[in-house]
């Protein structure tokens, strides 16, 4: 049987992140947190990544990837992921919206990030054979809102809401996240929650 593959998804501030990272951290003692955040010169955004940082505690290796998380999770699984030594039990990868607009950033057009996201889901996919390694995905659900008033930001809400479906066609759980309460899309709540 292969472990949970479970997708969190939800609005901003829903609390998706912090169920997500309930879930893992109910799963193993040791976890990978897959950070796709940019801090760059960004003063807000560091302010936003210490205060998760803190939020974590023990227990966690993280790692910064923005552009590749396949690879990231990759050496995860390998086992050559763990830092000090001791390998993780639960991976994280928080958050998918934010790798798509790094993505968009770096110049790729939609159907290039569509690409990437295949490649990303049958990693998911292919790595979940065989595996006693659960993992998590949270992203950000920008299709309930207001149309974007620039062609970018309909360039970005269409992108990000094709990778969602293809990601969470791969995953055992998809789990929608409002006001902090998790609704089952796919397969029951997960345990943990």
């Amino acid at each position: 049987m292969s472990a949970p593959l479970v997708f969190f998804v939800g609005g901003t501030r829903s609390g998706k992140s912090a169920l997500a990272q309930r879930w893992a951290e109910a799963q193993a003692p040791r976890r990978l947190f897959l950070a796709t955040c940019r801090v760059e010169d960004d003063a807000e955004m560091a302010a936003r990544v210490a205060r998760h940082q803190a939020g974590r505690g023990a227990g966690w290796l993280c790692v910064e990837e923005p552009l590749n998380p396949l690879a990231a999770l990759k050496n995860f699984w390998a086992g050559t992921a763990g830092g000090d030594g001791g390998a993780a039990g639960v991976a994280l990868l928080d958050c998918v919206s934010l790798w798509v607009a790094n993505l968009l950033a770096a110049g790729l057009t939609a159907d290039a990030i569509q690409e990437r996201a295949a490649g990303l889901a049958a990693g998911l996919a292919d790595a979940r054979c065989g595996r006693a390694l659960p993992a998590a995905l949270v992203s950000a659900e920008t299709g309930l809102g207001i149309a974007p008033a620039t062609p970018l930001g309909r360039v970005y809400r269409d992108a990000l809401g094709l990778v969602n479906q293809t990601l969470a066609a791969v995953c055992t759980h998809v789990v929608f996240v409002s006001c902090g309460l998790p609704l089952a899309l796919k397969g029951p709540l997960p345990e943990g929650l």
